[in-house]
């Protein structure tokens, strides 16, 4: 390998330069030769680009909204489409604010929230003549700002009167806000939210949406408001419970407890699973994380499959190269080259062609990644410091390990014969 690496630096100068000049003399040829290299690494980047920078966005927003919380619902969370639930999760009871009561009972360690959405119907808040587009409703407790990490960011939020007695008052997400209120204080002033009117306490800070969803895009009711206007979704789904422990260190223990209060309270017996799902924003981003993992490698295996085809595309130009250059094989054999030193000029040849490849297809990658993010906001890309480099050795790599074969066999003809090739 020693010899190798020097006879790789003898001459490097004046093979780097005989391997630019074969290329700018065969353009087509050398284009045609690199293009599985310039697709294969332009597919690496780009992917790399766009699944870091979906990764980034989505766990940044699920640890935006906590990264302690644990969130307790009917069903577990589905990533893309499924198929039906089976018969034990269709004959899941709902849980419910009594549930939500006990655990505050059991847990003095942590705060629980509990709330309930109608994110699927056609809901008018309105403020006069202006009406937020396609908004949805949301039914809380008091313990809301804390239970999902959304903070008040004017006026304040529900008191635990309001709740109880079901006041007709309302707190708006940021967006809804915005569409309503463009130019005026809401704080004070009255709405109406499917023809009932509201009086508006407060406005949520901004969190700012991903991939086409909002979560500022909402009204938030008191509990039995929400179940007064809109029971049909909380005979039909129940409530979602938002358990936060005060201190990260109890999160396990929190867990463990909670789990053990729904049992007892559903009943559910000792040697059968949950009847509930438990999520927290870590198995969330796990779950995440293995999806678009996959997602990564069947494109890196398309994108080996181009490096592959251009491998083979750089191994046939070097061994017409060898072809054509035999007698100039000869010459230098007959003056005192070693074999190492063929193997060199060819390696270099290769390697160089490959890198040129390698090179654009960066190049392309970066404007393919800056492009994304210019033209689709909700997909923003994230270049890792790291992901060019790789592109540029791959392509080396590939230069290496396919231009091996021609360059061994441009090493191995005899000075003799290769002096009378015509």
């Amino acid at each position: 390998m020693k010899r190798l690496l020097a006879a790789l630096r003898r001459g490097l100068d004046a093979n780097l330069r005989f391997a630019i000049g074969a290329i700018m003399e065969f353009k087509l040829r050398s284009s045609l030769t690199i293009l599985g290299i310039i697709v294969g690494v332009t597919t690496v980047m780009a992917m790399v680009a766009i699944v870091t920078g979906f990764n980034n966005n989505v766990i940044g927003n699920l640890q935006a909204f906590g990264a302690n919380r644990i969130e307790i619902r009917k069903y577990d969370d589905r990533f893309g489409p499924g198929g039906p639930r089976g018969d034990e999760e269709r004959r899941r009871r709902n849980l419910t604010v009594e549930d939500a009561q006990a655990l505050r009972e059991s847990l003095p360690e942590a705060t629980v929230a509990s709330l309930v959405a109608y994110p699927d119907g056609i809901v008018h808040v309105k403020n006069g003549s202006l009406e937020a587009r396609n908004p949805y409703v949301l039914g809380a407790d008091e313990f809301y700002p804390t239970g999902t990490s959304y903070n008040v960011a004017r006026g304040r939020f529900f008191t635990p009167q309001e709740v109880a007695h079901s006041a007709l008052v309302v707190v708006l997400g940021s967006d809804v806000r915005e569409a309503i209120f463009p130019q005026e204080d809401p704080l004070g002033k009255d709405i109406t939210v499917d023809g009932m009117r509201y009086r508006v306490v407060g406005v949520l800070e901004k969190k700012g949406s991903q991939f086409g969803y909002s979560p500022d895009n909402k009204v938030v009711l008191p509990y039995g408001t929400f179940d007064r206007q809109y029971g049909f979704r909380v005979r039909r789904d129940g409530v979602v419970l938002n358990v936060v422990p005060k201190r990260m260190q109890d999160l396990d223990s929190v867990i463990e407890k909670a789990t053990a209060v729904l049992r007892v309270r559903r009943k559910v017996p000792f040697n059968k699973p949950d009847d509930f799902a438990i999520i927290t924003p870590d198995q969330m981003i796990s779950q995440f994380r293995a999806i678009t993992g996959g997602v990564t490698g069947a494109m890196i295996f398309i994108a080996l499959i181009s490096l592959l085809i251009g491998g083979v595309g750089v191994m046939n130009i070097m061994l017409v190269s060898v072809t054509q250059r035999t007698r100039e094989i000869g010459v230098r054999r007959a003056v005192g080259a070693l074999k190492l030193d063929i193997i060199g000029q060819f390696l270099i040849e290769a390697m160089t062609l490959s890198s040129v490849g390698g090179a654009l297809g960066v190049a392309l990658g970066l404007l393919i990644s800056a492009g994304v993010k210019a033209t689709v906001p909700a997909l923003p890309t994230a270049i890792p410091l790291w992901s060019p480099m790789v592109g540029l050795l791959v392509s080396v790599g590939v230069g290496v390990v396919f231009g091996s074969y021609p360059a061994i066999k441009a090493s191995r003809l005899d000075p003799i014969d290769a002096l009378r090739w015509e």
